[in-house]
């Protein structure tokens, strides 16, 4: 499959056939929650790994839900008086929505897949054929241009995303239009610039069918084709970050040598940015010799930025080359072909001297602070996602803390956040635990481990009472200097606010 044998899309410019297409695919239940009832939460899971055996056994009925699935979801053929009970049939072949199959049966041109957006709404995500379901399938390896859909980097994305309310926003690299669409649910403007003018195509898609406002869609580069003096208060990217030899995809390889790419994105974001604008992207980075990644990622954080940057994954190149010659179907393929496709990942890493390569989540935040924070750290474990308010909130401590010294702390009143829980480990029957853990169950859920003066601390913080004050109680009950115990705590107690485990009262 080339570029030119990619299915001819759908027309942007019937909204009268989208809108009713929209009616009818809701009026089927063609969404969200409607496709999990129908097919259960295995097959439902099943097609996010692009495994669609167990959603065809589902959906073997004949019921308006099940044809729509086998349709969309499933690019089965199905038979056009069947379709015509269910949908505006001629209307979607004349617009390019269907095409015929024989003279009794009809195939959809694109994959469409229903999206519940954050506040319960009904979307749909429209993709090329075969990538509706959990990525490019294997056909990535000839289509150049190939569009994705909804996949575990998008959603963990617009996740990330702090959604308040915003005049101007900016999707870079925007593919399928996803971000763009979730960007459009709290933003005045939207804009959404791609390289690829078949994404753009279906981005325009993508939010006629969800019942969206139109975006701004322009082709080109990051910030190449926006006004040069143009500025936003969100800038959102899940851009072709992986670092590869070449830019054979366009979804995939941007086409920059090593982590070039995204070190340009994120410099070049915060001169795009208004004060207290934030910026989110989705990375790689390399891990190379004589270098400590934390120090590599603090250089790309632009002047006048807070950040905070967080290292989800790590992969040696081998494994790092081996994922992303799957997403190709490579491994599928001539095995000299891959070979050959497979050294020449390793050589471009040698040359670079890359032992590995991290993934993980950029935020920015444009700050008038004379001492920007910069916060990059390792959290490679479970989270609650949508996380979005827990990045509002980080930065909203960081303003705190700045603006707070020690003897303010001090001074200060505290709450324990909901959900946190005090682990003590030790061995049995000890009358003192070795240390002892505080966890969240929200949020980031972390855990960090303090002393029996810091839990103490801690567990009496319920707004009532300043911190000096909870201190000087402490340091009465175990006997303890109070002016020294004063002076030692506040780095604890900054911590535990940075971390989210106490909240100012």
């Amino acid at each position: 499959m080339s570029n030119a044998s990619l299915s001819p899309l759908p027309s942007a410019d019937r909204p009268d056939v989208t809108a009713r297409l929209r009616d009818a695919l809701l009026g089927a239940s063609f969404t969200a929650d409607g496709l999990l009832e129908l097919l259960g939460a295995p097959a439902y899971a099943a097609l996010s790994r692009s495994e669609t055996v167990p959603a065809l056994r589902a959906t073997r009925g004949d019921t308006a839900l099940e044809l729509l699935v086998r349709l969309f979801l499933l690019q089965q053929p199905v038979p056009r008086a069947r379709v015509a009970d269910v949908l505006p049939v001629d209307g979607c072949l004349e617009s390019g929505w269907l095409d015929r199959a024989g003279d009794d049966e009809v195939t959809a041109t694109v994959d469409v897949r229903p999206y519940g957006g954050p506040g319960g709404e009904d979307w749909f995500i429209v993709s090329d054929l075969g990538c509706a379901v959990g990525g490019a399938g294997g056909i990535g390896s000839h289509a150049e241009g190939v569009v994705l859909g909804v996949g575990g980097a998008s959603t963990t994305l617009a996740g990330l995303t702090v959604r308040t309310p915003v005049a101007a926003a900016l999707d870079l690299g925007t593919g399928s239009g996803i971000q763009a669409l979730h960007a459009a649910a709290h933003a005045t403007r939207v804009t959404a610039t791609d390289v690829n003018p078949r994404a753009l195509h279906i981005a325009a898609l993508t939010l006629a069918l969800s019942g969206a406002p139109a975006a701004d869609l322009r082709e080109g580069s990051l910030y190449e084709p926006v006004d040069a003096d143009a500025t936003y208060d969100l800038v959102v990217s899940n851009p072709p970050f992986v670092i590869s030899p070449g830019a054979r995809l366009t979804y995939r390889d941007g086409g920059m040598g090593g982590d070039d790419l995204c070190r340009s994105l994120v410099q070049q974001t915060g001169e795009r940015l208004n004060e207290g604008g934030f910026a989110h992207f989705l990375a790689n980075w390399q891990h190379v010799e004589g270098e400590e990644w934390t120090d590599r990622l603090r250089a790309w954080v632009p002047r006048g930025c807070d950040a905070w940057i967080v290292q989800r994954e790590v992969q040696d190149v081998t494994q790092y080359a081996e994922l992303w010659l799957r997403d190709a179907g490579d491994h599928r393929g001539d095995p000299a072909a891959y070979q050959a496709r497979y050294g020449a990942w390793l050589d471009e890493f040698e040359a670079r001297k890359v032992r590995a390569v991290g993934f993980g989540w950029i935020t920015l935040r444009r700050t008038a602070a004379a001492e920007p924070s910069v916060v990059v750290e390792e959290w490679p474990h479970p989270v609650e996602q949508p996380l979005g308010e827990t990045v509002r909130t980080h930065f909203d401590r960081v303003d705190y803390l700045r603006s707070h010294d020690d003897a303010a702390l001090l001074e200060a009143h505290f709450t324990l956040a909901g959900e946190v829980v005090q682990e003590q480990v030790g061995l049995p029957g000890a009358e003192d635990p070795e240390h002892v853990v505080l966890r969240q169950n929200r949020g980031m859920r972390r855990a960090t481990r303090v002393d029996t003066v810091g839990a103490g601390f801690a567990g009496v913080c319920d707004g009532t009472m300043s911190a000096g004050r909870i201190l000087d109680a402490i340091a009465q009950l175990v006997g303890e200097d109070p002016v020294a115990l004063r002076d030692r705590t506040p780095a604890q107690i900054r911590l535990l606010v940075e971390q989210g485990f106490l909240e100012p009262a």
